[in-house]
């Protein structure tokens, strides 16, 4: 009686946390479709809501038209596949930054800690030096971020010393390899015309997101995700320790590989159809982080849902807050760098 009578206020204090992590979750989904709903409206060719809904409905019913031609183009074009990648990368990179802060074991990680988003850029940059477009420059920019990635984890094998440090070094060391290899393409680039697609898709942007892009990204985002939702719980039991996880009966290097590569396959994903878009990795999982708590349970999917929130929103203002569009990068990083300073500023430990 006496032990149920010590341990029956940390049990309610847990549950109480759960439930409040679990009230900040639906509060983060209604939130965000809030942020969709708004988002279909809203543009420089306004929308009613009624059409909307009418011109979604006709794609499972047969409806008399009450939008034109050209609303529909706009719709159906522009307007949704924008915002489907724009919930897809920031869902995605939100969560990868909280499975490496995890796997790692360190809140400054973010998810171009292994290299993959400069590995991407260079890819990109030598599609567009080649004369690719399109579809090529992501492709190109996919392929060298996974080969980024890889050529970190080869060289971290065969090194000696703390094997999570190694990997970290190693990134940083590649990255920095990578990151030379894009400033060398923009000095041969032609200044007229290549050196101008290098410089945007660096700067990132989600302008002529297209249905077939969405269509290609989603499975390798899907599956992904569904991994790191998954071994969500095993995250929490990396975060103790190998040894503690040994005792736990959970392979710790296994479980650490496959979470490392399927937070990869998202970055990469990402990056190689809206360029480098930074700090959603890094500030989501930690706003998350202080509002449900450190149990990866529930911050896996709290992120999941702020991060395509608040890209959505940031990507809203891109396109409409001046007539000529803002790359979504630029403002991720005005609004993630004074609250990471605020983070690492605060009594509190990140």
């Amino acid at each position: 009686m006496r032990e149920m009578t010590e341990t029956s206020p940390t049990c309610t204090a847990k549950s109480a946390a759960s439930k409040r992590a679990d009230f900040v979750i639906v509060a983060l989904a209604l939130i965000g479709i809030a942020i969709v709903s708004a988002s279909l409206l809203l543009g420089r060719y306004p929308i009613d809501p009624t059409q909307a809904l009418a011109m979604l409905a006709s794609r499972i019913v047969v409806l008399e038209p009450s939008w034109t031609d050209q609303q529909q183009t706009l719709f159906f074009n522009v307007r949704l596949p924008r915002i489907l990648l724009a919930l897809m990368v920031g869902c995605c990179l939100s969560a990868a930054g909280a499975a490496y802060q995890g796997t790692f074991q360190n809140p400054l990680v973010s998810p171009d800690i292994l290299g993959a988003s400069q590995g991407a850029a260079f890819g990109a940059a030598v599609a567009i030096l080649s004369g690719f477009t399109g579809a090529m420059v992501s492709v190109s920019a996919f392929c060298f971020s996974i080969l980024t990635v890889f050529l970190v984890l080869a060289v971290s094998a065969r090194a000696k010393g703390n094997h999570m440090i190694v990997v970290v070094l190693a990134g940083i060391m590649v990255s920095s390899l990578f990151s030379a290899g894009v400033s060398y393409a923009k000095l041969v680039a032609d200044p007229t015309d290549e050196l101008a697609d290098i410089t945007y898709w660096l700067m990132g942007s989600l302008t002529g997101a297209k249905m077939t892009q969405v269509a290609t990204v989603a499975p390798i985002l899907f599956a992904g995700l569904v991994t790191l939702f998954v071994l969500r719980w095993r995250i929490n039991i990396l975060v103790m320790g190998d040894d503690e996880a040994a005792t736990m009966g959970v392979n710790a290097r296994l479980v650490r590989l496959v979470i490392i590569v399927a937070a990869t396959f998202l970055t990469a994903a990402c990056v190689s159809v809206t360029g480098m878009i930074g700090w959603v990795g890094l500030v989501i999982p930690h706003l998350c982080r202080m509002l449900v708590g450190a149990d990866y349970r529930k911050l896996i999917p709290a992120s999941m849902l702020m991060g395509s929130g608040f890209l959505l929103a940031v990507d809203d203002i891109a396109r409409l807050a001046t007539t000529a569009e803002i790359p979504i990068g630029i403002l991720t990083a005005f609004a993630g760098a004074p609250f990471f300073l605020y983070l690492i500023t605060r009594k509190k430990k990140l």
